[in-house]
């Protein structure tokens, strides 16, 4: 769990540090720098997209899984979430929430949540989660700076989730080979994309609906490698 630990430690020092600079920076740089994060998250999730060797799959995975979300209407319960903390802990800040849920779905969506909560779990190897740490820290402080103290809260999912599958890591390890965390990666990438256009302002996607396409690769290919 060390790497976890770190990991959440690090947001929220990264969050901690952008409160700070946020206090001396005027209005016209928040707007710039946030289209700037949005344009880099867009990238991101470029790359991380297209990373699939089965499009099929991914998009597959994308339709069943934002059916299942919508059923379950997770976008709505995490963005209560983000309500009831603010209006506990958020002290007026309007941007609590969007801070919280956003910075939440890039930390917990991506090959290196996996990858590395795997190594941590099975072998010890905290190096992954180690580097993800300082890119987290680094994007806590752009995140904060313009979302407000919401972000730092983003360190509790990424602690939960992280480590779930670190102690989960010897019963997962044969279900998530090589070929399963490639294609759940391709299909984060495509939701950090949506992340991304929504920090844009261009279309509010609800992307927490989406988060179960994350897994219907992983349901597939078992099933088939079962079958």
């Amino acid at each position: 769990m060390l790497g976890t630990i770190v990991n959440s430690i690090a947001i929220i020092f990264g969050a901690l540090l952008g409160i700070i600079i946020k206090k001396g920076m005027k209005e016209k740089y928040k707007t710039t720098v946030m289209d700037g994060i949005g344009l880099s998250v867009v990238i991101i999730g470029i790359m991380g997209g297209i990373e699939s060797n089965n499009i099929i799959l991914i998009i597959a995975s994308i339709v069943v899984g934002s059916i299942v979300g919508e059923i379950l209407d997770i976008d709505s319960k995490l963005e209560n979430l983000g309500n009831n903390m603010e209006k506990r802990f958020g002290k007026g800040d309007s941007n609590f929430s969007k801070g919280f849920v956003t910075a939440s779905l890039v930390y917990c969506i991506g090959a290196m949540a996996i990858v590395g909560a795997l190594e941590s779990g099975l072998t010890g190897n905290h190096e992954t989660l180690f580097a993800k740490s300082i890119l987290d820290g680094i994007t806590a402080i752009i995140f904060s700076s313009t979302f407000g103290i919401g972000v730092a809260f983003a360190a509790i999912p990424v602690f939960i989730y992280q480590g779930i599958i670190t102690l989960l890591a010897n019963s997962a390890k044969d279900l998530l080979t090589t070929t399963v965390i490639n294609e759940m990666s391709a299909v984060g990438g495509i939701l950090i994309l949506a992340i991304g256009i929504n920090i844009l302002g261009i279309k509010k996607i609800k992307v927490a609906n989406m988060l179960p396409s994350i897994i219907i690769p992983l349901i597939y290919l078992t099933i088939l490698n079962i079958l």
